[in-house]
């Protein structure tokens, strides 16, 4: 049986110490005392605040692996951004039992996720908003990226040059080339292969 690797990081030290001494007793796992070696990071905190919500994105920045948090209290509010910290699963501490914070663990290995119905249900909400609100009146979809920055970025990828996508999409040169400044500049992005790596992992070419 191949076991789930098992980063932990924790608020507070003792908590760290019992989590890790638990999860090493489980022959379905290996605690690794590197995350970057994990499959899979447990995050545990008495309650989300703003300082563990900037833990877990600086976290998440560094190793992009899924979470799973163990906590007594998240905020409905904060459910998007501890998503976007690459949380999967979130377990009440007073229900963390043995077997469900495994099987959590595992779940989240295999690419699934654990998550209370209130606070996926807020979650959904959140997501609507997001893309109704946000998204939707800027012509952006879930990716950030507009239909025309697709097809420029789609033709990139398949190695068109500048005038080549320009004659494709009947656009301007200038056009093809304010397409692209504008996505990696608005993205953060370093240069066009930035911008194609970026579609390509966010699913949108």
């Amino acid at each position: 049986m191949n076991r789930v690797r098992v980063g932990v990081q924790a608020e507070d030290p003792i908590t760290l110490a019992g989590l890790t001494s638990f999860l090493k007793t489980r022959a379905e796992l290996f605690v690794v005392p590197n995350p970057a070696e994990a499959d899979v990071i447990v995050f545990a905190a008495d309650r989300v605040n703003a300082k563990i919500l900037a833990d877990m994105r600086h976290s998440a920045q560094q190793w992009s692996m899924p979470r799973v948090l163990v906590t007594n209290e998240l905020n409905p509010a904060d459910v998007l951004g501890a998503v976007e910290s690459r949380v999967v699963a979130v377990l009440p501490r007073t229900a963390a039992t043995g077997s469900r914070l495994i099987n959590s663990v595992i779940a989240a290995a295999k690419g699934g996720g654990m998550m209370p119905p209130n606070l996926l249900g807020e979650l959904l909400k959140q997501v609507d908003y997001l893309q109704r609100e946000v998204l939707t009146p800027k012509g952006l979809n879930a990716s950030g990226l507009t239909s025309r920055e697709v097809d420029v970025l789609r033709l990139m990828a398949d190695g068109l040059d500048t005038a080549e996508i320009a004659q494709h999409l009947c656009y301007s040169e200038r056009t093809v080339k304010n397409v692209v400044y504008g996505v990696t500049n608005r993205l953060n992005l370093r240069n066009r292969p930035h911008a194609v790596a970026y579609a390509m992992r966010v699913g949108a070419i």
